[in-house]
């Protein structure tokens, strides 16, 4: 799930998943999982990373387009997401957003883009984030509006947990998610952050700013929340678990006293029964 690893909110080979599900999720989770990895992984510069997601593109339209696959780098791949596509009549926007999110990883990368304020943050997690679980729930039937609008609130809080979760290891990368606007209101210096031991006052300042930032991601995550109750069944408890997964790293940020760019906090076994107790616990 998110807020542990990229993308691991799609539940692959999870018991929980019923089996006539699981090739159709581990088609999806590949697709998404291969993109993310044209984005982000090996070294090709910008240009030839954005090209390689032009033609992954491509090959997602020819499958729209009810067209074998074209591209033999991704041919398996794209066949598989096709038989999926067409067995379970799956829409094609959020696939299509997920790429969009990837390319704007690319760019804001490339160039130092930071994000301006929370809402255009939040619109960066309407397409990387948010099309998972709706592809999800299509799988299990799941179609109504309010459903759709709180699995919106359960990913992008999972995105927002995994950006503040991995805050010290982003920085040092050159991925920048704090937004711009609150950092100025704050009177947080990104750069100092980056020194082993920062100055007192901007350590003040950083622990007030992500008192914020987790805040509103568990408020997003707590109006998500009741999806996981109102779903019967294995895909109630597998949503359950993710909540209380996100619900836990947020307490062991609040543990650390909101300095993640300093230590990440992780699940380990030692949580697994606390997560299956207050998953259990949960009420509409």
């Amino acid at each position: 799930m998110q807020g542990v690893d990229h993308y691991e909110n799609f539940p692959v080979a999870s018991w929980l998943c019923p089996p006539r599900l699981r090739a159709p999720i581990a088609a999806l989770y590949h697709y998404a999982r291969t993109a993310d990895d044209i984005a982000d992984e090996g070294d090709a510069d910008a240009t030839k990373r954005l090209a390689d997601l032009a033609a992954y593109r491509a090959e997602l339209d020819r499958v729209f387009a009810g067209l074998p696959p074209a591209n033999a780098r991704w041919a398996g791949l794209f066949a598989s997401l096709q038989r999926v596509v067409e067995a379970h009549h799956l829409p094609a926007q959020p696939l299509r957003d997920l790429l969009d999110a990837f390319g704007q990883d690319v760019r804001h990368t490339a160039t130092g883009t930071r994000y301006a304020d929370s809402a255009a943050l939040l619109d960066y997690c309407r397409r990387s984030a948010d099309p998972v679980g709706r592809l999800l729930l299509h799988l299990y039937g799941v179609r109504d509006e309010q459903s759709l609008r709180q699995s919106d609130a359960i990913c992008s809080a999972l995105q927002l947990i995994n950006f503040w979760q991995d805050l010290g290891q982003d920085l040092q990368r050159d991925r920048h998610y704090l937004p711009l606007d609150l950092l100025a209101r704050h009177g947080v210096e990104e750069q100092a952050l980056l020194t082993p031991d920062c100055a007192p006052e901007q350590d003040t300042a950083a622990r007030a700013l992500l008192r914020e930032l987790t805040a509103r991601a568990r408020a997003l995550m707590l109006a998500g929340a009741p999806l996981a109750t109102r779903l019967p069944g294995r895909i109630g408890w597998e949503l359950r678990l993710v909540v209380q997964g996100g619900l836990r790293i947020l307490d062991k940020i609040d543990r650390l006293q909101h300095r993640t760019w300093r230590s990440r906090p992780k699940l380990g076994r030692a949580d697994l029964a606390l997560l299956v107790w207050r998953a259990a616990r949960m009420r509409a």
